[in-house]
């Protein structure tokens, strides 16, 4: 790139050319060689100076010299000049301050013209790597097509001409079949910068990959006169997707299936068969949930927006429909809504309420010390635990029929009392358990959790860490084909499911931070 002695026309046209090969900054490469001249000089001339180099942008001539500290008893040759020698290459210098003094130019033999070519051909590669970070960085979010380049270990290499990116194996649809020379789609979900080039991660699993095929071959999601509002998907085997118009006069679940089907089937074909279920967006929870839930039809829904929940009751026959196969049809309308969706038959509906009822009429009865009449009234009111008794106002329980204010007072101090006591009694046995101070100030687990987690010999935070969502609330499970109920460690205490993930998700960051 550089011969014994630099021609500087030919400089000027080096340079344009790597810039325009490159399709990089002219101004990166001129820089690039001046580093590169500058290291050559420092071997010429010897390391310790402080060596200047400035090519001209316009004609390519090259100043070489030595950055020169003028004092008045120079110590160090290589860095500081009299002020007397000073004045004899610039008249007007002073002390303090720094002159450039010219350097022979130099002539580049073998190793140092190879050396500088490293720096140069590095700088050029930096260069081009940063532009590739850029350029990829701004397309996470969108759809991009390549060439299967080759397979490693399960993951595909996609060449998208100007750089290479990966679908990991979990990332690709199950089952799909990719060969080397394919053309394959995949939604960008992620660019890392990395010393040999941008990392760029590619997915045909991710939920959004499938709103942006939608967005491809649906012109009125394109132009935003429908929104997809929310996506879930099971790759390979079901998807559910939901949509609304910004005009009524369109119907969105219409427009996204098109003519024949021949929107919804294009989607379906890049995804491998995937069924997908177009749904009709609604503001309100209890709507959304009936129409996610089809074909499955709903009797009764029971919301609970406070904890993001929803009780479904669906007669026996809709049962299967609703839950589908392995739980997938529910499981993906929960992910769509972003609720926890319990479904129940009547019978199960009836059950669970008579048995709450029963629970706590004799939780009142028992720590409250009144009859099973009175008790049964404060449930049937609203009430489900001794602590919101103790936070009533006086004139809520007034109102109830029968209680006039003494009862009201005595009915609060009992609950007042219970409350105490408990207090004190839990703590004791906490501490008898041997749980760790860890776990006992890990916020958000009261003493009562505390309490049944030691009872369950789960004693520091390393063992709560350790739980998942479905251990701490429950849920339901298939065993041989049967839907089967399964208890959480602490289903009976107020606590949803986002929550828990919470809870065991800062366990897990203070025990794998230690």
């Amino acid at each position: 790139m550089l011969n014994n002695r630099v021609d500087t026309v030919e400089l000027i046209r080096i340079v344009d050319a790597v810039a325009n090969e490159k399709s990089i900054d002219k101004e990166l490469v001129i820089t690039s060689m001046e580093e590169a001249i500058e290291k050559a000089a420092r071997t010429r001339y010897g390391q310790e100076n402080n060596i200047y180099v400035s090519i001209n942008r316009a004609n390519g001539q090259i100043e070489l010299g030595r950055k020169l500290k003028v004092v008045e008893n120079p110590a160090n040759s290589q860095n500081e000049i009299s002020l007397k020698d000073a004045k004899k290459i610039k008249s007007d210098i002073a002390l303090d301050q720094e002159i450039l003094e010219p350097l022979p130019p130099i002539d580049f033999g073998r190793i140092a013209a190879q050396a500088a070519k490293q720096v140069i051909t590095q700088k050029v590669r930096d260069a081009e790597r940063d532009k590739q970070y850029n350029e990829f960085k701004d397309k996470i979010g969108e759809v991009l097509s390549g060439i299967v380049k080759r397979i490693e270990f399960g993951n595909i290499i996609v060449d998208l001409q100007k750089a290479e990116s990966i679908i990991k194996r979990d990332e690709l649809i199950p089952r799909e079949n990719i060969k080397v020379g394919d053309r394959v789609k995949a939604y960008c979900y992620d660019v890392k910068r990395e010393s040999k080039g941008p990392q760029i991660f590619l997915s045909r699993a991710h939920p959004q990959f499938m709103a942006k095929l939608f967005k491809l071959e649906v012109p009125e999601i394109y132009e935003g006169t429908i929104e997809i509002k929310s996506v879930a998907r099971d790759p390979g085997s079901r998807a559910k997707i939901c949509v609304t118009s910004k005009d009524k006069s369109i119907d969105p679940v219409g427009a996204c299936v098109g003519m024949r089907g021949s929107r919804v089937q294009a989607v379906v074909n890049e995804l491998q068969g995937e069924k997908i279920d177009i749904i009709h967006w609604s503001e309100d929870p209890a709507t959304l949930v009936i129409n996610a839930l089809a074909p499955a039809e709903v009797q009764k829904v029971v919301l609970d927006e406070a904890s993001k929940r929803i009780e479904v009751v669906i007669d026996e026959n809709n049962l299967s429909k609703a839950i589908g196969r392995r739980g997938q049809n529910v499981r993906l309308a929960s992910k769509l809504m972003n609720y926890e969706i319990d479904i129940l038959t009547d019978q199960e509906e009836t059950e669970k309420r008579q048995s709450e009822f029963k629970i706590k009429t004799k939780r009142f009865i028992e720590s409250l010390e009144i009859d099973e009449m009175m008790a049964q009234l404060l449930v049937l009111e609203g009430f489900s635990s001794i602590k919101e008794i103790d936070g009533a106002p006086l004139e809520e329980i007034t109102k109830i029929d029968g209680f006039d204010a003494e009862t009201a007072n005595e009915l609060k101090e009992r609950a007042k009392e219970y409350l105490e006591t408990e207090s004190k009694e839990i703590s004791n046995r906490v501490k008898e358990l041997g749980i760790q101070e860890d776990l006992m100030n890990h916020p958000g687990l009261s003493l009562g959790m505390l309490l049944t987690l030691g009872e369950k010999n789960i004693k520091t935070l390393a063992d709560f860490a350790d739980l998942s969502a479905d251990e701490i609330l429950g849920g339901y499970d298939e065993v041989k084909g049967k839907r089967v109920e399964f208890e959480g460690i602490l289903q009976n205490f107020d606590i949803v499911r986002a929550e828990a993930e919470r809870l065991i998700m800062s366990a897990r960051e203070k025990v794998f931070n230690k």
